[in-house]
């Protein structure tokens, strides 16, 4: 078999929908051996039923508790047959050609784990889904506000990389993993997720895994992914950051414990503590005047701010 989509869904029921229309609508894989995966988290929107009955071709896996991303993703991984492996959230929407051209970039670069596309918003606007790995002193760099005074410095900025458009074909450190092209034998080579990150990080920590294991990591401007983000976590805000706490925190301690310097290392893990407190008091403080963030704000976009 050449392709195994993996989709894990909580509760986005309407979009999971759309995102099983679009793969059909496609084409693409109107002559590629195929199978799509859905892993449904315990849903309680009818996520699974709507599955079942209206994509029958695809296969269900409906889990009776919500068991967090990796571990459904790794039961996706599990079951799946394909000689690549695509990672897609429920909350994106593939155009015709970009599953052709991922696959085709893929199979060019031999040494590539995996290779992701470029994702925009509804509107077309692009998503800024790539980032360095978050060595202690870009980290800072970037909480102190040092990257943001100098976008163009690729030293300061080595973390959210604002010196780069996503408009050229390259490797990087970690493309987001909401839609991600995986070679089966570096899937083989690096192993699943890590479940100690359950919901956040744990794309991260497989793309450094791979990258330490002698792979690269490849991103391509020319297929391009439609992501709505953060349907599923947006809908418990609080409890991401917290989510999001914890993973970065878990990155750190093993990446980096004894591998980045102490000093580094520590005032990164202190400013994570901090910028979380900080951002739980401004979250109550909303909550408590009644205010919610815009629509497709970087607050909705849970997923793509709270990634290590």
């Amino acid at each position: 078999m050449n392709l195994s989509i993996v989709i894990v869904n909580w509760n986005t029921r309407s979009l999971l929908r759309a995102c099983l229309r679009s793969l059909e609508a496609a084409g693409d894989l109107a002559h590629v051996e195929h199978e799509i995966l859905v892993i449904d988290n315990a849903s309680a929107d009818g996520s699974a039923e709507m599955t079942r009955q209206e994509f029958p071709g695809a296969t269900l896996i409906a889990n009776q508790s919500n068991l967090g991303y990796a571990a459904a993703t790794n039961q996706g991984l599990a079951a799946a047959q394909g000689e690549c492996i695509l990672l897609l959230n429920p909350d994106t929407e593939v155009p015709s050609g970009a599953l052709r051209v991922l696959m085709e970039t893929l199979a060019a670069h031999p040494e590539a784990a995996a290779v992701a596309p470029r994702l925009v918003d509804p509107d077309g606007t692009v998503q800024r889904s790539v980032r360095g790995f978050p060595a202690p002193w870009p980290l800072l760099a970037e909480l102190s506000g040092l990257a943001r005074l100098f976008p163009r410095s690729r030293r300061l900025g080595a973390y959210r990389m604002r010196y780069w458009n996503h408009d050229d074909e390259r490797g990087v450190d970690q493309p987001m993993a909401s839609c991600l092209l995986i070679r089966r034998e570096a899937l083989e080579a690096v192993g699943p997720m890590d479940e100690e990150f359950p919901i956040f990080g744990n794309d991260a920590d497989w793309c450094y895994r791979a990258r330490a294991a002698g792979w690269s990591i490849y991103f391509t401007p020319h297929a391009e992914i439609v992501h709505h983000g953060g349907a599923s976590t947006s809908q418990v805000r609080r409890a991401m950051l917290r989510e999001t706490e914890r993973g970065l925190t878990h990155f750190y301690r093993k990446h980096y414990r004894g591998r980045a310097g102490t000093l580094g290392y520590l005032l990164a893990l202190l400013a994570i503590h901090a910028g979380t407190a900080a951002r739980i008091l401004a979250y109550d403080a909303r909550a408590a005047l009644g205010g919610r963030p815009p629509a497709g704000s970087s607050v909705g976009r849970e997923k793509e701010r709270a990634r290590p």
